[in-house]
């Protein structure tokens, strides 16, 4: 759908941030919404198809990028991708070995996926925000949210994953009774401040998915709202200011792949130490 006569700019905004979503209408049953009032009357049984799909695609890239370059990797001096992939497979390997200060073999391969993979999601950003959801129309697809990390499910859902690893962990490394111990005697060692330290550890607990989640999708957010609204200007002029903001955003689009990584890196240190 692309910004036209025939179309306000209020309109324009909302299409472009509306997902294609699949769920349990009260009168029309299982059917995909048409408009953003269907999908909210559809609740928590939706499903966003596009960032479902997208993030699948993603992920499925990832694997088969890494894969061919495993398969074909040479051991001479790396040329091409497999230079790309092993550059972006040290970098992450350092980062681990700086920030991760325990001892579990799933932590790299965890912050590679990572950060390859939503560093991918993140990309399609700077596909031109007309192009993809104005071919799927020509298929009969409505609606069309391209980029996953848009999508506060989609960074809220990633969030809880590394979530839920923080608190396997600590009960893992720790034990039940070490975990439970840390959460009442700290900051303050001492027995008649128990309420007052699980107070504040708890909501530090809850404020690590909340960080993770929502400052990825502030910031992708944000990013794609601003060349929508670009591409409402004239035709001659926005190229003039999307192809600066889109070089800007390749380093934004780096940037909150790799602080989501290093975050879920030290969060999971955090949960691996013995105090």
């Amino acid at each position: 759908m692309a910004a036209g006569n025939d179309t306000t700019s209020v309109e324009y905004i909302q299409h472009h941030l509306q997902n294609l979503t699949f769920g349990l209408h009260p009168q029309n049953g299982w059917s995909i919404a048409h408009g953003q009032e269907e999908a909210r009357e559809m609740g928590f049984w939706a499903l966003h198809l596009d960032t479902l799909g997208w993030s699948i695609a993603m992920g499925v890239l990832f694997l088969l990028l890494f894969r061919r370059v495993a398969v074909r990797a040479s051991s001479g001096v790396p040329h091409g991708l497999q230079n790309v992939v092993e550059s972006i497979v040290e970098f992450v390997d350092r980062t681990v070995n700086e920030s991760f200060h325990g001892k579990n073999t799933l932590i790299a391969p965890l912050a590679l996926t990572v950060f390859v993979w939503i560093f991918l999601m993140n990309s399609l950003k700077l596909i031109p925000v007309d192009f993809l959801p104005g071919l799927f129309a020509k298929m009969g697809v409505d609606y069309m949210k391209v980029v996953p990390t848009t999508d506060v499910n989609a960074t809220m859902g990633m969030a809880l994953g590394v979530f839920f690893l923080i608190i396997f962990y600590s009960i893992k490394v720790k034990g039940v009774g070490g975990f439970a111990r840390e959460l009442s005697f700290t900051p303050f060692n001492h027995w008649a401040l128990i309420p007052f330290n699980l107070l504040l550890e708890i909501i530090g607990l809850v404020v690590k998915p909340l960080s993770l989640g929502l400052r990825l999708f502030g910031n992708m957010f944000a990013g794609e709202v601003i060349f929508i609204l670009i591409a409402l200007l004239p035709f001659w002029i926005q190229w003039a200011l999307n192809v600066p903001w889109a070089i800007f955003h390749i380093l934004v689009v780096t940037l909150q792949a790799f602080v989501f990584m290093v975050l879920t890196i030290v969060y999971l240190s955090l949960a691996h130490e013995k105090h």
